[in-house]
């Protein structure tokens, strides 16, 4: 779903999105993105930052209350301060205007892949004490209680699982993340950090994952019992 007030812009995205296999929609009424994006049943938004009415920002705010749907931001607002708000309103990339279509395509696949795909293989989980983490469902379980994810979290978290007890560099994490360091500096990756420790928080998870000061993150080691 394609969420750009600029009818040019949109339309040119639509015609190469269909050009790659894409079927993309356009947004028509900005007073009800939501509802149209779930209409719609979209995989992965494109999200415009200055749109009619209330801006990109609260859109993907009300989005996340009840979606993890991948979103990418699209924006000539480029600034650090945009793009970290984009993040820590719960954007999983954000591209600066003017782009290079095949860049977006790129980065469009490789976050579909990352949020969908997983090979066929048998459903993957993890275990860590009494914690149950389901990477390809993007979802935390203690017991009967629930955290849900989104991939981007998922993807720091599964990083963080695999290597309990064992330094995640921040370098690692970002690599995992944007297969680039085009859009990232210290300050994104803590706003993703922050977000999931509040999350982990409702299951007391956060206070097992360590800041290793200059280094990166580490999931303690598993109690043994």
């Amino acid at each position: 779903m394609i969420v750009e007030d600029d009818v040019t812009i949109s339309r040119g995205l639509k015609e190469y999105l269909n050009q790659w296999g894409f079927i993309s929609e356009t947004i028509t009424d900005f007073q009800h993105v939501l509802e149209e994006i779930k209409s719609f049943e979209a995989d992965l938004v494109l999200m415009d930052i200055s749109l009619p009415f209330y801006n990109g920002f609260y859109w993907c705010q009300m989005l996340r209350k009840t979606s993890q749907l991948p979103i990418i931001f699209l924006s000539s607002a480029s600034d650090n301060m945009n793009m970290i708000m984009a993040m820590n309103m719960g954007a999983d990339d954000f591209v600066a205007k003017p782009f290079d279509l095949q860049v977006l395509i790129a980065k469009i696949q490789a976050l579909l892949r990352r949020s969908y795909e997983f090979g066929g293989q048998a459903p993957l989980v993890f275990s860590y004490g009494d914690y149950a983490f389901f990477p390809q469902e993007n979802l935390l379980q203690l017991g009967d209680q629930q955290v849900t994810l989104t991939p981007n979290e998922s993807r720091i978290l599964t990083l963080l699982f695999q290597q309990a007890g064992e330094i995640v560099t921040r370098e690692a994490i970002m690599t995992e993340l944007w297969e680039s360091d085009d859009f990232i500096d210290r300050n994104t990756l803590a706003v993703n950090m922050t977000r999931l420790r509040k999350k982990l928080s409702a299951i007391d998870l956060d206070s097992r994952i360590l800041t290793i000061k200059n280094k990166g993150y580490m999931l303690e080691a598993a109690d043994e019992n």
